[in-house]
């Protein structure tokens, strides 16, 4: 998983031909007729109507209002009292405190990452990348 996101070739996320993920034609990633991913009619994730994710009414991902995600009053997304999304405090999706789990990544360690990028037959990325832990003796 963690190399194919930036894989331009077949089945990779960057792949413009079919089933990649900025493939532009029908039910690509990128495809903005029905279906497809930048649709702007009813039920595309670009729709701006009710229901659609840029829908700035009652139940649209940007709606400001209560239950909306860009509220930012109690239980908003925006918050930044107890539970809310930009609450520093325990439990809040922006604290750093003792007992906080960490960044996680997408990306695997550097050896790992240079593995699969070498098994990919990207070599001389996987080989510049291990140069590099190596000059910085990690």
């Amino acid at each position: 998983m963690w190399p194919r996101n930036l894989y331009s070739g077949p089945g990779g996320g960057l792949y413009t031909g079919p089933g990649g993920g900025m493939y532009t034609g029908p039910d690509g990633g990128a495809y903005s007729g029905p279906g497809g991913g930048v649709y702007s009619g009813p039920g595309g994730g670009m729709y701006t109507g009710p229901g659609g994710g840029l829908y700035t009414g009652p139940g649209g991902g940007l709606y400001t209002g209560p239950g909306g995600g860009a509220y930012t009053g109690p239980g908003g997304g925006l918050y930044t009292g107890p539970g809310g999304g930009l609450y520093t405090g325990p439990g809040g999706g922006m604290y750093t405190g003792p007992d906080d789990p960490g960044y996680m990544s997408i990306v695997p360690p550097w050896r790992v990452y240079a593995k699969y990028l070498a098994k990919m037959g990207m070599v001389h990325e996987a080989r510049f990348i291990l140069s590099q832990l190596e000059a910085i003796g990690a």
